[in-house]
């Protein structure tokens, strides 16, 4: 099974969409890996520049409500999961994009409101912020140099099931 977890990017925004995630105009892919350089190319948040961000030194996202909202499409999780980053952690996901992210393996993880922002407040204007996701006791710790959290989680059986597998394909292989 893989590791969960690494260095944290921080998106301090709500209703980033599908769009912002892969643009519309790379849909056309039917493999992961040409997705790898168009990883939020259009997101719109201040100070943000995608072009001088090397996503592959992160292995999770913590961002705010209604992440993936938009257009369905599985090319949204897989250019996260192409660049590395295997974790995503939001008050809430779109649906879609919440399972599209489970059946690819990864990790959709929804925490409170309240958590989210206890999240941010401590740990976004940190360079070195670390998560470590232990999948077996559903807990994931934060740490920095300075300060460390440990907080839980849940999944569902069938989601463990799918991250645990690597994917809905890897699941059914396993099974059926």
């Amino acid at each position: 099974m893989k590791k969960f977890g690494g260095k944290v990017l921080f998106l301090d925004r709500a209703n980033i969409n599908t769009d912002e995630i892969i643009p519309a105009k790379y849909l056309t892919e039917i493999d992961k890996e040409p997705l790898k350089q168009h990883l939020l190319e259009d997101l719109d948040l201040n100070n943000f520049d995608p072009t001088s961000i090397n996503f592959e030194q992160y292995g999770a996202v913590v961002s705010r409500a209604n992440f993936g909202c938009g257009s369905s499409r599985e090319m949204a999780p897989w250019a996260f999961e192409v660049n590395g980053i295997n974790v995503l952690i939001a008050s809430n996901f779109a649906r879609i994009f919440r399972e599209n992210t489970f059946n690819c393996g990864m990790l959709a993880i929804e925490l409170s409101e309240d958590t989210i922002d206890k999240i941010f407040q401590d740990f976004a204007d940190k360079d070195d912020v670390l998560l470590d996701i232990n999948l077996n006791d559903m807990t994931m710790k934060f740490s920095t140099t300075d300060l460390n959290y440990e907080l839980e989680f849940s999944l569902t059986k069938f989601q463990h099931d799918l991250v645990k597998h690597g994917g809905w394909v890897k699941l059914a292989a396993d099974k059926y």
